[in-house]
């Protein structure tokens, strides 16, 4: 059963601290809401494999969420 991607352990942060960090930069917070959405897709898409989702729309979905959490690691990093 797929499951979703756990971000917060990815990138070694708290409830808080992401909710402090969200509040205080609108930016970081859309970022976070297009890798929940982004994410809740590659979890659809993972569990409808079954009845034909292909390899190469999986594969870009995964990428897709790879680039958000990407750019958010960078802006947490900053």
């Amino acid at each position: 059963m797929p499951v979703k991607h756990d971000l917060l352990q990815d990138l070694g942060l708290t409830k808080d601290a992401v909710s402090k960090f969200r509040s205080e930069n609108p930016h970081l917070n859309q970022l976070f809401v297009q890798y929940g959405e982004k994410d809740a897709e590659v979890v659809e898409a993972e569990a409808n494999d079954a009845i034909g989702v292909p390899d190469d729309v999986l594969r870009t979905l995964k990428e897709q969420r790879l680039q958000i959490k990407d750019k958010i690691a960078q802006i947490l990093s900053a």
